[in-house]
């Protein structure tokens, strides 16, 4: 493994559009808290012009916790990196690997890999407004490009513009003829791709994603680069995040206590609702935690049909643990 650097989370859960929201976050923090948690992306404009607290609040209890930006305009994402550092963040993130149409409409995600000077630009503008973290998640290339020239033009130039990370989702994009969720899928993963890349800049942070399932599989690419981010697997069956911290950072594993988790999820959710949300809002995100567990498919089927209800509230939560035949950790495989 390569020097580790200042930056050094060894575990982060991605930045997912529609999924990372600030209640996600706030239950994934329950599960692990060392991982650090990120964002969905918010776009530079609308950090800059739009409802901020809507767009960029969240809780305390969620740090570390960095904000990802879309973008392509130095100046912009320099104001939006401020004022993300004004809200408290503790790492601003450009993303640089987001397939989606609307994005591509707006010169920005994937695309930019085919402008690595642009993204050189905008990361140097950013590092000169903030004095938190500046780092980079893209893709080994898009389209026709090389992934060796395209990948290590661009590590080239963000790495000298200061970036202090460069997170790799290690798939190609496809920006003509595939979906976004096609685009999650369907181009071949390419780990060996990414590790190439550490090898060559031993002393910088690189990170690895896409396609990681297990604890073992993140513990087997922390053999060959500085982090690993997970995504679908940490939302879809957050269990697992409940083995990070021991696995990872060295702390003694604790018994998971589905209790307690009760008791702060239902408070958090009590609040959210008096504040004008709804239940939903909040469990949405929790559906899958016990994946695999006696009792699972009645809690699932609990949160998907009660909690959208008009006026739900925490006792629809309550009534879904109470389905759930509980063994003495909840599931971490």
């Amino acid at each position: 493994m390569g020097v580790r650097t200042p930056y050094g989370p060894k575990i982060a859960i991605a930045p997912m559009m529609d999924w990372t929201d600030r209640h996600c976050r706030f239950f994934h923090r329950q599960l692990t808290r060392r991982s650090l948690l990120y964002t969905e992306m918010v776009v530079a404009d609308a950090a800059i012009r739009g409802v901020r607290e809507r767009l960029l609040g969240f809780d305390a209890e969620e740090h570390p916790v960095a904000l990802q930006l879309g973008g392509s305009d130095p100046q912009k994402l320099a104001e939006a990196a401020r004022i993300g550092e004004g809200f408290g963040y503790d790492e601003i993130n450009l993303n640089v690997g987001c397939p989606s149409d609307r994005v591509q409409s707006g010169t920005f995600g994937a695309c930019l890999m085919k402008t690595p000077t642009l993204v050189a630009d905008c990361v140097a503008a950013m590092k000169g407004a903030v004095e938190i973290p500046v780092t980079v998640k893209c893709r080994i290339g898009v389209d026709d490009q090389d992934p060796e020239v395209a990948l290590d033009t661009l590590a080239a130039d963000v790495l000298a513009a200061g970036a202090d990370a460069l997170w790799v989702h290690a798939r190609k994009a496809w920006l003509e003829g595939l979906s976004p969720k096609e685009n999650r899928d369907i181009p071949p993963l390419d780990y060996g791709r990414v590790y190439r890349l550490k090898q060559k800049y031993p002393d910088r942070f690189i990170g690895i994603n896409g396609g990681v399932r297990s604890i073992e599989e993140a513990r087997g690419h922390l053999a060959h680069v500085d982090g690993v981010m997970l995504g679908r697997v940490a939302y879809h069956t957050p269990g697992i995040l409940s083995a990070v911290d021991a696995a990872f950072y060295g702390e003694a594993e604790r018994p998971s206590d589905p209790e307690a988790l009760l008791e702060t999820m239902s408070a958090y959710a009590e609040r959210h609702i008096a504040a004008g949300g709804k239940l939903g809002h909040v469990t949405r995100h929790m559906v899958g935690l016990f994946h695999g567990q006696p009792g699972a498919r009645r809690y699932r089927q609990i949160l998907s049909t009660e909690a959208v209800k008009p006026g739900a509230g925490s006792d629809v939560l309550r009534e879904a643990f109470a389905a759930v035949e509980f063994g003495a950790e909840l599931e971490a495989a």
